[in-house]
């Protein structure tokens, strides 16, 4: 076998979402654009605990980059189902490379202020209110349902592989040339993925408009339709959970490496490199599954369990490589559940519901953000970082049985009512 079949068979049985174009040219166009919005997601954090000194305000930034999704998420689900998602994704990104570009320029010329990265980071939220659901609802486009899940682990695997990339350089470039060199290069990444959308050519899938039927009654019935379905409710609860009290790695790891462990921004850079390490490795593992085995309810309970786990001893752990293993643990099975439950509210949705279902899916796993930084950042401000995330560890875990034991109840007495 030459290396040309090789690669071909590769390709086939682990990449085959590869195998179609669109597709192609939108995760090449992801893999540059993501490394540089890794760079200024920590040059960000840094530059405002830098100018503040204090993990509540650095919080609050979260709190008021996510608070657009929070309460616009259902609105824009509705409208993304209106309109084609190629050209809302190429206002979504471009919008966000000007943002980019802006904070930049303000950390350049020395007039960056607390109070303009606030309004940045509130209108790069409101970008990505309509962005995330978007690229979600586009991938079946681009790809069909029998390699969206490969679709999805691919887009896993691209992040966090930029989860890696991007803060190893980032910690690098703010060390030896500031944070403003971060905010630019994230500015220019954009091109490759504005310039990936350009080369898309697909029938986009635009449901029909309905007369006299008002957004407030649309919103209304995709939450009916997803209250009315088992998989549907119970996937965002679990996500709510987690997205809640175990994704706020933005705010607790600056304060962990400057206030815990009383180091700079290479220490930082490793730490945030770390958990992406882990968070790779878990979208390989996904990778090698076959698709057609589809999502598994089994790994979203036991990554929830190990995310629960992990959170709290990295608390503990008051050590920097005791930390760092925490962290690459605790991201390989955050990648395992959020693409299992991706894929589950994507492969289990009608195509006419299927923005708003992913628009739910945005509000709980990035709207729940705003509420999980503001509660950590008040947490390490009054307990410091390691009571933090051993508060976020045990809420975690108590609150994810709590829905579970729900479901179950449910289950069984539907059961029991089908055999009466």
């Amino acid at each position: 076998m030459n290396l040309r079949d090789a690669g071909q068979r590769l390709v086939n049985n682990h990449f085959h979402a590869l195998t179609h174009p669109n597709f192609r040219y939108f995760w090449f166009g992801q893999c540059v654009s993501l490394i540089g919005t890794w760079m200024q997601n920590i040059g960000q954090s840094w530059l405002v605990l830098t100018l503040t000194g204090s993990p509540f305000l650095l919080g609050l930034i979260g709190t008021i980059q996510f608070l657009p999704v929070t309460f616009l998420s259902l609105f824009a689900g509705v409208l993304i189902d209106k309109y084609p998602k190629k050209q809302i994704l190429l206002i979504t990104q471009s919008v966000s490379m000007v943002l980019a570009f802006i904070l930049s320029a303000l950390v350049f010329t020395g007039t960056v202020k607390y109070g303009y990265v606030m309004v940045l980071a509130f209108f790069l939220g409101l970008s990505n209110t309509f962005d995330m659901p978007t690229r979600q609802a586009f991938n079946i486009e681009i790809v069909g349902k029998e390699d969206l899940m490969n679709a999805i682990a691919l887009n896993s695997t691209t992040f966090n592989l930029a989860r890696i990339v991007g803060p190893a350089i980032g910690a690098v470039m703010m060390a030896y040339l500031g944070p403003a060199w971060c905010f630019l290069l994230n500015g220019l990444s954009f091109i490759a993925v504005i310039y990936g959308l350009t080369r898309i050519k697909t029938t986009p899938y635009v449901r029909q408009k309905k007369q006299d039927v008002g957004i407030l009654k649309e919103i209304k019935d995709g939450i009916v339709y997803i209250a009315g379905d088992k998989v549907l409710a119970r996937t965002p609860l679990l996500v709510t959970v987690v997205g809640t009290l175990a994704y706020n790695f933005n705010v607790l790891i600056p304060v962990l490496t400057r206030n815990v462990l009383h180091m700079e921004e290479k220490t930082y850079g490793f730490l945030m490199s770390c958990l992406g390490v882990g968070c790779l490795a878990g979208a390989l593992i996904m990778l090698s599954l076959r698709s057609k085995k589809g999502p598994r309810y089994g790994i979203i309970i036991t990554s929830c369990t190990m995310i629960s786990i992990f959170l709290t001893l990295t608390g503990i752990s008051h050590s920097l490589y005791g930390g760092a293993v925490c962290l690459a643990v605790t991201g390989f099975f955050n990648i395992l559940f959020a693409t299992n439950c991706n894929s589950t509210l994507q492969i289990q949705s009608k195509d006419e519901y299927r923005a708003r279902v992913m628009s739910v899916y945005s509000l709980v796993f990035a709207g729940s953000t705003p509420i999980g930084n503001f509660l950590s950042g008040y947490a390490a401000d009054r307990f410091g970082a390691d009571g933090a995330f051993i508060a976020c560890g045990v809420l975690c875990f108590a609150f994810f049985l709590i829905v579970v034991t729900i479901y179950r109840k449910k289950t069984s007495g539907a059961q029991e009512t089908a055999t009466m």
